[in-house]
This record gives structure tokens, sequence and C-alpha cells, in this order.
């Protein structure tokens, strides 16, 4: 079941939170500058993990933390490292799908029930809500969890 709602994620009865960033990303905008805030060891597992991994964008990566809240990172934009500021580049829809399809897999690997998803790729990203919508819908309507898009912020 995909469900489209109105909410703050953070406050989501998911405790699978789903975000999009970029390799070497410093989670300084949006729902990474609060899930920095929130899980500051998450960020520092991250930096971590790109340091000796070198991910690339279009890839995963799942952090298990505190209170069996896990946060699924999915390397949507091209590496900060890459660009002259330091901020990440613009995000790609090949990088969400392919993302997405790593995201489909695990969920079923690791039998999530459930998740919460923003807007991913829109904000810093760049992309079009309409096209990433899209494509979640395509990597997950055939999937046996339940799809908690949280397509409108509303702070509570």
């Amino acid at each position: 079941m995909i469900k489209e709602i109105t909410g703050d994620i953070l406050m989501s009865d998911s405790k699978t939170i789903i975000q999009s960033v970029a390799p070497m990303d410093h989670f300084d905008h949006g729902l990474a500058l609060s899930l920095r805030e929130l899980y500051p060891s998450m960020v520092k597992d991250f930096r971590h993990y790109c340091k000796i991994q070198n991910p690339k964008p279009g890839e995963i990566w799942a952090w298990g933390g505190v209170g069996s809240i896990s946060i699924v990172n999915l390397l949507c934009q091209e590496s900060a490292e890459n660009s002259r500021d330091g901020h990440p580049g613009k995000a790609s829809l090949s990088y969400v799908d392919h993302a997405l399809k790593d995201l489909a897999k695990w969920v079923k690997k690791e039998n999530i029930d459930r998740f919460a998803i923003p807007k991913i790729a829109t904000g810093v990203g760049g992309l079009e809500w309409e096209d990433v919508r899209s494509s979640i819908y395509k990597n997950f309507e055939s999937v046996s969890v339940n799809v908690f898009i949280y397509s409108v912020y509303k702070r509570v």
C-alpha cells in the first residue's frame, strides 16, 4: 500500500525513515539537518562509511539507531566531495530510480513492513516531484510494504 499524507515525517509511527543525500553529504539542509541533530552518530558513521567505501550515487546506506529506528539514506545526488563549494550536486532520476530499486530489495531482505519517505531529491536535489513520485510508485506498487509518502510537510 502506498499512501500520501500531510505531516511531519519525524513524528511518523514508522521505525524506518528514508531520506536522500549525496556521498560525503554534510547533512545541512531540510530533513537531513533535522536527522543530524537527532542522530549525530549517524552522520559520523556515514562519513566513515563514505571514506572507507567511496559510495556512488544510486546506492543506499542504512543505519540502525537507538530505539529500533532505521534511517535509510538514498544516495541520489552527485558527491559533495566533487563540488567546488563542498555542497552536494544535483540529483538525477537515474540515481533515484536505482536507489529505490536497492531500497525495495533491502525492504524485502530486512522484512520491513512500513516506511516513511519525504519528497526525496526535490529540494537541494532539484528534481520535479511528479517524476520522483512516479518512480516511487513504480518501484513499490508490487512490494508488500506500507509506504507513507510525506508529500506535504506540516510541522506538528
